[in-house]
């Protein structure tokens, strides 16, 4: 451990409006703006989704105002399929990217994770800047894709090869759609590269005096072990992106086969392969499952403990478990290609590590599950979003044990069952996950509380709406319903449309329900009770210092650590814990026994 904190803040406190609010260095001010980037882009995904929805339910329902959107994608407000694959497309891309990997690792990480290590701010701040803003030039040009040509791409957000090289004969979006979608993600992969870099400097050179790696708290290792997948995992996604750029727009057959005929034309490239894209994409793709749920597996640790009062059973397992699936991870890319008609053996060479990645994902719900057992658990917005993960990881893991079976998965691979297996495992529990750390934290980063009653019933609209919706996925995917169609017109698919209309009822009341939490954290935000500095009693370094936090953290004073991160169910001089910070020696009750 390097002892370099006392050198992490070269640059003094801003005085200029632009400096302190919009182009700052510190870390504090660029983690609320990727969490504001992050819940625009939820909101426009979300909006996305009911679309989509609606139109699922009645096909030929016009939908108010989206003919202004798209005019020939939505001609008199009536979705066309090429419009729907379209929304499909951007919603999946604006959810993973710009939502699931922005806000739990991006947002919470650039915030905390210098104060909890006890750094006044990041190594590179101006690279951490840059990093902001390279994402939110990200974001614009794909938004720009609405508004460009024949709109944004259909190719869904995993974009398959060929129709993503051969430009606009492969349908709507395709050509310049398809050059906006690349440049796009290429440019959040720099973006996340940079604050990579960042993140594990952070963590390995800025550890403040006594601050071991043991004594990191969970949420610290857990944007630490991202930051090393998003390391390996976006450099790979990167150059896929400026090879599918090159494909159209410097002639080049990177994914594009010989003798390739798409609606009656001889596409005039040779000697690509559609198989690499697959490759380079998944090896990026399945790593990107973990980049978007080991945050939350850090945050929902963290939060749980304060409120349980007591350590997990062994912090010391938790970490090496998130460290198992960052590696794992990296192995079971190919379980995603069972239907790409890959070779037997090699089906079952990514089978088994898929299998063998769900043992630290259940050892991780089992130390949670026997530390909550017999604790005396605070109940509030923050530990319930907590809860909720936990539910929303396992019921969605579960399922995941029937696609690691070729056999099973090449019947279930295009149907509702991945999309309800992915939602559920991925997007719904990372959700969980950043409304926990929001609950939790907020206070801390903007000096006021939220309102805990709006924050229960968001949770309780958010937890049993989200099942409402995703469980009768899987239902629907065993019953043969196909993924990815805009229309059910098929005699065996009409008896699944009340199964439909309910789901859309559902999502339509629990996107309602986050309206309640946009007005309770805008409200909290400017008019909520004034926070103390530690409303949680909890121990880590970042309630040891002033509310919100000074510019360089801790007020010219580097703090010194002397306890491990959760020293709870203590007796103490102020109560049943002890700050990292307090120089104070206590015996836990189990050791007085």
């Amino acid at each position: 451990m390097h002892d370099m904190s006392a050198h992490a803040v070269q640059h003094h406190a801003p005085t200029s409006f632009i400096r302190k609010h919009v182009f700052s260095l510190d870390h504090k001010v660029i983690g609320k703006q990727y969490y504001a980037l992050a819940l625009l882009a939820a909101f426009i995904g979300m909006g996305l989704s009911w679309m989509m929805r609606i139109h699922l339910a009645w096909t030929n329902a016009a939908i108010p105002g989206l003919q202004l959107l798209s005019k020939t994608g939505a001609p008199g407000g009536v979705m066309t399929p090429d419009y729907y694959l379209q929304l499909l497309t951007m919603h999946g891309t604006i959810m993973v990217f710009f939502v699931l990997t922005t806000a739990p690792f991006a947002a919470f990480g650039n915030f905390f994770l210098p104060i909890q290590v006890g750094a006044e701010d990041m190594p590179f701040p101006h690279f951490n800047m840059m990093s902001f803003w390279v994402t939110f030039c990200a974001f614009i040009v794909l938004m720009a894709s609405f508004f460009v040509g024949d709109g944004p791409t259909l190719g869904g957000w995993t974009q398959y090869a060929p129709l993503n090289a051969v430009g606009s004969v492969a349908g709507p979006g395709q050509g310049t759609g398809v050059v906006l979608w690349a440049t796009s993600i290429a440019l959040f992969c720099v973006g996340q590269l940079l604050g990579s870099l960042n993140f594990i400097t952070t963590t390995l050179d800025l550890r403040v005096k006594g601050m071991s790696l043991m004594r990191l708290p969970l949420s610290a290792w857990a944007w630490f072990i991202t930051s090393c997948m998003g390391l390996t995992a976006f450099a790979v996604l990167m150059p896929a992106c400026i090879l599918v750029i090159l494909d159209h727009v410097a002639g080049t057959s990177f994914f594009v086969p010989s003798n390739l005929v798409m609606n009656d034309q001889l596409i005039p490239h040779s000697g690509g392969s559609t198989l690499l894209w697959q490759h380079l994409f998944w090896f990026f793709g399945h790593p990107e499952v973990y980049i978007a749920i080991v945050p939350g597996i850090g945050i929902v640790s963290h939060v749980l403990i304060a409120n349980m009062r007591r350590p997990m059973l062994s912090q010391r397992v938790l970490i090496y478990s998130m460290g198992a699936l960052a590696v794992l991870s990296y192995m079971v890319y190919g379980h995603h290609m069972f239907v790409s008609g890959m070779n037997p053996f090699s089906s079952l060479a990514f089978s088994f590590p898929t299998l063998v990645i769900t043992i630290p994902s259940t050892i991780v719900v089992l130390i949670w599950t026997f530390s909550l057992y017999g604790s005396r658990l605070r109940i509030n917005s923050a530990s319930l979003f907590a809860l909720g993960f936990i539910s929303m990881f396992v019921s969605g893991g579960v399922s995941g044990f029937f696609l690691a079976q070729p056999s099973i998965d090449i019947m279930l691979h295009a149907t509702y069952f991945v999309v309800g297996h992915f939602h559920l495992v991925m997007g719904v529990a990372a959700m969980f996950g950043i409304f926990a750390g929001t609950y939790f934290w907020l206070p801390k980063m903007v000096g006021r509380m939220m309102n805990e009653t709006l924050g229960k019933i968001h949770f309780w609209l958010s937890f049993v709406g989200a099942y409402c919706i995703f469980m009768p996925f899987h239902y629907l995917g065993m019953a043969g319903n196909v993924r990815r169609y805009s229309t059910f017109v098929d005699d065996y698919l009409q008896p699944l449309m009340p199964v439909h209309r309910f789901i859309t009822v559902a999502a339509l009341i629990t996107g309602a329900a986050q309206l309640v939490f946009l007005y309770n954290l805008i409200h909290s935000r400017f008019w909520g009770k004034l926070a103390p500095d530690n409303p949680w009693e909890a121990t880590s370094l970042e309630w040891s210092t002033a509310t919100p936090p000074p510019f360089d953290n801790f007020g010219g004073k580097h703090p010194v650590v002397y306890h491990d991160p959760y020293q709870y169910g203590v007796q103490s001089s102020v109560g049943d814990y002890v700050m990292q910070t307090s120089p104070e020696q206590v015996k836990t009750e189990h050791e007085e026994k």
